[in-house]
């Protein structure tokens, strides 16, 4: 029996699990399982390994995505380029990284784009946020990250005004604020300069409409959820592990 599992923590709310135990059901595939791996702290990762001998690939999510490098043995090209992993192959003893966040995040994007989502707002710095990162400057999109405080690489919350809305018609949320059950959260932008040139973007899939969506919808943009987006990342993944 192959297995395939996710690790990160805490899982609670897992898609990757149903998914892929779905997929399995629907495409009669008899010799592989999907189990959830929540683990506490990454210094004990190498133990799973002693735990599952029959593990075959995993997922990785929230809060391991960047630190989770160091225990594996290569990456590849567009995983390095990031300094995300989302999906790890083993293949003859070696560990493997890979990021298929930023595989689903391109090709759920890409249909929605119009001629004026030249300019983007990121907003969070972690590893997802990388891969958006990546995402766009292979879309060739510019763009500015938007964090709690100010760095030399981001700008702050409070200093988004009428003016940068307005510049940046592409607005990505990948932050967990509201991700169930903190559903009456959002990230603090000013919502009132949206418009119905805006296209926001939330990676949180749980609820379908979030609170950062709602209010985008109501000023009129067009809106995205990250449900098709982890669709496309567990079908890369799937194909890297079975390739």
């Amino acid at each position: 029996m192959k297995t395939y599992g996710l690790i990160g923590y805490p899982l609670s709310h897992s898609f990757s699990k149903g998914y892929f135990a779905e997929k399995f059901k629907k495409e009669a595939i008899a010799d592989c399982v999907y189990e959830n791996f929540p683990i506490a702290d990454i210094a004990t990762f190498p133990t799973l390994f002693h735990q599952q001998e029959d593990l075959c690939g995993l997922n990785v999510t929230i809060p391991y995505k960047e630190v989770v490098i160091p225990f594996l043995d290569d990456l590849s090209d567009a995983a390095r380029a990031i300094g995300a992993v989302n999906c790890i192959r083993l293949e003859e003893g070696k560990k493997i990284g890979y990021n298929t966040d930023v595989i689903g995040f391109t090709n759920s994007l890409k249909p929605l784009l119009q001629p004026q989502h030249t300019h983007a707002l990121v907003l969070g710095t972690g590893g997802a946020a990388k891969a958006v990162m990546y995402a766009l400057r292979e879309l060739q999109i510019s763009y500015t990250v938007v964090s709690r405080t100010a760095s030399e690489a981001t700008v702050a919350y409070t200093s988004l005004d009428k003016k940068i809305i307005e510049q940046n018609t592409l607005i990505i949320n990948t932050t967990p604020l509201g991700m169930y059950p903190n559903v009456d959260a959002q990230p603090p932008i000013p919502y009132e300069f949206i418009g119905s040139q805006h296209l926001l973007y939330d990676l949180v899939y749980n609820p379908p409409v979030t609170r950062f969506l709602q209010l985008g919808e109501e000023k009129g943009a067009a809106i995205k959820n990250g449900h098709e987006m982890l669709i496309l990342q567990a079908e890369a993944a799937w194909e890297i592990w079975n390739s």
